[in-house]
């Protein structure tokens, strides 16, 4: 019996062990490697769809520097009127970063007096100023990028909230894994 009680006791044990060692390894991929994200709401259509998941790479950029066409996850800036406590989190496309000037106008967004080239967009996609960048050119200062949604009359971005800052990104979205239907690697723009 005693015999019994002991190899129910190891099992047990061993169980435990495994569990705890699996839970750790979730834990440091999920805090300093890559974090699953839901896409909520329309402001990235036609390109990610309200449900799809994305896989969220959080190393990269402590190795480089964000650039221009990828999509990143990030914290919502105040501005953007987030309700508190729910750890809203955007995802957008880079459009501009340090040092560049941005000045939306002519249903354009310019990079650098140049108008973004954007073929992942729809043509009819109108993209107006909003309130931050209408009737101005900004100059985005170190850390800063200027991000927008790809559904452009649905999008709450940095038009209308302004730029955001290095320390609010939480990754690159580089792999998305659901639907099956749709998943594979999330390739940049090139400007």
């Amino acid at each position: 019996m005693s015999f019994v009680l002991r190899s129910l006791g190891e099992l047990f044990l061993d169980i435990v062990e495994t569990v705890v060692i699996a839970l750790s390894i979730f834990l440091v991929v999920y805090l300093f490697f890559m974090q699953p994200h839901q896409v909520n709401g329309q402001s990235m259509v036609p390109n990610f769809q309200s449900g799809e998941y994305v896989l969220t790479d959080k190393i990269s950029y402590r190795l480089g520097d964000p650039k221009p066409g990828q999509i990143i996850v990030f914290h919502a800036p105040e501005a953007a009127k987030c309700p508190k406590g729910t750890g809203c989190d955007f995802i957008k496309r880079i459009l501009a970063g340090p040092g560049d000037t941005v000045e939306v106008k002519n249903d354009q967004i310019i990079v650098n007096g140049t108008p973004r080239n954007e073929p992942y967009i729809p043509a009819d996609f109108e993209t107006l100023p909003g309130a931050f960048t209408k009737g101005r050119v900004i100059t985005l200062n170190e850390n800063e990028y200027f991000v927008v949604g790809d559904n452009r009359p649905y999008s709450s971005d940095s038009r209308a909230w302004g730029p955001i800052t290095r320390d609010e990104i939480v990754g690159r979205a580089f792999f998305r894994y659901w639907p099956l239907d749709k998943a594979g690697p999330i390739v940049p723009s090139v400007y």
